[in-house]
């Protein structure tokens, strides 16, 4: 297989997961488009430096999210202000009862502190598992663990503030985010 087309597959496969993953983090459809822009930039530059190829997916990860916090760091010097609310983006592979749902859910996410914020979606959003969650956010997984539940805590006690979440931590279950 060539570079080329390792690089496309790559792109098919992890494009759609690193964007919503950016877009639960930023809340921001721009910022959003421009973390998954430069971590497949990134990837084409060092990518290839990488010796096992099935840790693409945690590589991928781990530098959208450094690059989030970079980006957090500067903006808090720097604020940007929105001029229009940004809503959830369609997923080509969602219903409209989940879209609705997803968007409720994520504008809950995105009130939580950034230490509960990151696990949580990359748990409920993009299924990574607990070792992959430590890795990514470079913790230990007991950490992990320790800030999606108390991180589910807080999510719970939004969502039912909103009279949202009719007895789930987020409103739709994983096989529906993944149709």
């Amino acid at each position: 297989m060539s570079k080329e087309s390792e690089f496309a597959e790559l792109v098919h496969q992890w494009y759609d997961p690193l964007y919503r993953f950016a877009y639960s983090l930023s809340g921001s459809r721009d910022d959003a488009l421009d973390l998954t822009q430069n971590t497949f930039l990134k990837w084409a530059r060092k990518g290839g430096t990488l010796k096992k190829r099935n840790r693409a997916k945690t590589w991928l990860f781990t530098v959208l999210y450094r690059d989030f916090l970079d980006q957090a760091r500067r903006s808090k010097k720097f604020p940007n202000i929105e001029l229009k609310e940004e809503i959830f983006p369609d997923s080509r592979h969602s219903q409209p009862r989940d879209r609705l749902d997803s968007r409720v859910a994520v504008a809950a996410l995105s009130e939580l502190d950034e230490k509960f914020k990151a696990p949580l979606a990359l748990f409920y959003f993009e299924h990574h598992s607990y070792g992959e969650i430590a890795e990514v956010l470079d913790v230990p997984i007991g950490t992990v663990m320790s800030r999606i539940r108390r991180g589910k805590d807080r999510l719970r006690n939004l969502l039912e503030g909103r009279g949202q979440n009719d007895g789930k931590v987020v409103p739709f279950s994983r096989k529906q985010a993944q149709s």
